[in-house]
């Protein structure tokens, strides 16, 4: 039970006790003690004043006084206003960090749950960037999460291998590439193929205007532009399965997934399995088929086929075009269909995919359900906010992307330049320098892509990302190599800190309490990040863990030359936030280092 919950049965208690005052834990309002106030939790006295019957300062008193005798976990208390603070026992918050100890040592055990993450997820024609990293390095600290708490995670993308999309990039590659290659180019396969998209769309744009110069009207005039005329038949040919067609294909996404694969590589995310929707559409086009049969789906006289959810809230859903393409939605009922069949013990699948796509997901999930699959209730839509530049959004059209590999390199290069400012790296080589500049750049663009609320949108600033001061990954990396250096020593002076006994501290400090009372939430912490799909709790937490240890590093001496319990005690304290920062970093994705 956490620490504040603890507290409010006690309260309640002393309520009935003393007052005669009945009501429930959700009546009661107990909160951190802000930071300029002494004490540890709050409690808001205003809303129960009437049924105490007394006034504001002899409550306030009463309930102090009797927590004072009564309380396992309240050592003291002062009265600010209608604000009850408290202080906390040390033998208390000794005996839960002794428990948190045992337990942290012993993780979670496998809970017999299974479940879907998917995350990623991109198109063959273009590169992974900026908008692809908030999507990865969510959906891959979720998984983290929830394996973290025992769960058989299934991490798994959905490349979008097909459509007209795709078929763009092949249309300007065959137009204008002269059979270069991003081997002959030397350019990564991705960046190759996206180069190609963005050529379609520029000259397609020239098209477009012309006809419109001619009296087509823009809607006119996008249709029958000679490329995009090519570009659905190049569509409709891949879905007869043309060999010249389906070759060409081949060959150009096959230079993505190279691409691909060393972006992922370099930022250390891997998946359990790849689907391809080249794979997936048909057996979308199966149900569909099943669906119509059923009276689920109907067809319009042009053949489309469709489904009115209008009774649901929803409106009508175009599945299959009237030529027998299929949409977004035919591939994405298949590709559910097909991972519950791959991992049929799963109870639930995450989808991390941009709050654009929000509507499509409730119409997805609704469909599925609708087909008689009783998991489509356990798929859940993890939506995320875009990420906005300094000078508007993204547009992948016009080649206005921030390049996943460009970004990552740019931001090493400035982690050297900040490392090297700062100095005490006379004792690295060359190597052992480049993956620490690695591991700044890393752990400073995924705490800062992650550290925001993922319902939220953001504003992407790389400048305000690699600082070693302030909330970001690298103050972070820097707070647990400062600890490390600590336990080094402690091990160079011979200082037991491994089996110290816990029952034999008497008292702690007001900084060891603060440290011991937040270590010991990391449970409910990481409870509450996967309840909500949210690591931004991890981030919070574990930056307000950094900074109170930090607080206590320079407000207390650590190395007193007595090398007595008091001693032990602190290096073992300093061991164990450690241990629960690299835990807490490793949750979000990030390596830490032993020494900075």
């Amino acid at each position: 039970m956490k620490l504040q919950e603890k507290i409010k049965n006690e309260v309640i208690k002393v309520f009935n006790d003393e007052f005669k005052y009945k009501c429930s834990i959700n009546d009661i309002s107990i909160d951190q003690t802000p930071k300029n106030f002494s004490g540890f939790y709050t409690l808001i006295l205003f809303p129960h004043l009437k049924n105490l019957k007394i006034n504001l300062k002899e409550a306030g008193n009463k309930i102090g006084d009797s927590l004072i005798r009564n309380s396992e976990i309240v050592s003291g208390y002062n009265l600010v206003k209608g604000f009850l603070n408290f202080d906390l026992k040390s033998d208390y918050l000794i005996h839960e960090l002794s428990k948190f100890s045992n337990e942290f040592k012993s993780k979670y055990k496998k809970n017999n749950k299974e479940i879907i993450v998917e995350f990623s997820s991109p198109n063959t024609n273009k590169p992974l960037h900026l908008g692809h990293l908030r999507n990865i390095f969510l959906g891959d600290s979720v998984s983290k999460i929830y394996e973290s708490l025992g769960y058989k995670v299934n991490k798994v993308q959905i490349i979008n291998d097909r459509g007209i999309h795709i078929c763009k990039s092949m249309v300007a590659w065959k137009k204008y590439g002269n059979d270069k290659s991003p081997h002959t180019e030397n350019i990564k396969g991705d960046k190759f193929v996206g180069d190609y998209y963005v050529r379609f769309e520029a000259e397609h744009k020239k098209e477009v205007l012309d006809l419109i110069k001619n009296g087509l009207s823009e809607v006119d005039a996008i249709k029958k532009s000679p490329l995009m005329k090519e570009a659905i038949l190049f569509l409709r040919k891949w879905e007869k399965g043309d060999e010249e067609i389906i070759s060409l294909w081949k060959k150009m996404n096959g230079w993505v997934y190279d691409g691909f694969d060393s972006t992922y590589r370099s930022i250390n995310v891997s998946f359990d399995k790849i689907y391809y929707e080249s794979e997936t559409y048909l057996l979308g086009k199966k149900n569909i088929e099943d669906g119509i049969s059923k009276k689920i789906f109907y067809k319009e006289k042009d053949n489309s086929v469709w489904i009115d959810l209008s009774k649901e809230n929803f409106d009508k859903k175009l599945l299959l075009r009237s030529d027998g393409t299929s949409v977004y939605m035919t591939q994405d009922i298949g590709t559910a269909i097909r991972r519950f069949e791959d991992f049929p013990k799963s109870e639930k699948q995450i989808y991390t995919v941009g709050n654009e796509q929000d509507y499509h997901f409730k119409v997805l999930f609704k469909i599925l359900e609708k087909l008689g699959y009783s998991w489509a209730k356990e798929c859940y839509h993890l939506s995320y906010g875009m990420i906005d530049l300094p000078d508007g959004k993204m547009k992948s059209r016009e080649g206005k992307v921030v390049d996943a590999d460009e970004l990552i390199s740019v931001m090493k290069d400035t982690a050297e330049e900040r490392t090297i400012e700062l100095g005490k790296i006379d004792d690295f080589d060359f190597e052992d320098l480049s993956k620490l500049y690695q591991k700044i750049a890393l752990s400073a663009l995924k705490y800062h892509l992650l550290k925001v609320d993922p319902k939220k949108k953001m504003l992407f600033n790389p400048d305000e990302s690699i600082d070693f001061q302030g909330n970001t990954g690298p103050f972070l990396q820097y707070t647990y190599a400062r600890i490390r250096s600590i336990i080094k020593r402690a091990d160079i002076l011979n200082i037991e800190y491994g089996n110290i006994k816990f029952s034999s501290i008497k008292s702690i400090s007001t900084n060891e309490k603060k440290i011991i009372d937040q270590i010991v939430n990391y449970k409910f912490i990481l409870e509450s990040a996967a309840e909500s799909y949210s690591p931004s709790i991890i981030c919070n937490y574990v930056y307000e863990l950094s900074k109170t240890y930090n607080s206590f590093y320079q407000e207390e001496k650590i190395f007193d030359g007595k090398n007595n319990e008091t001693t032990s005690f602190k290096i073992a304290l300093s061991n164990m936030t450690s241990n629960v920062i690299k835990s807490l970093l490793n949750l979000l994705g990030i390596d830490v280092t032993n020494k900075m």
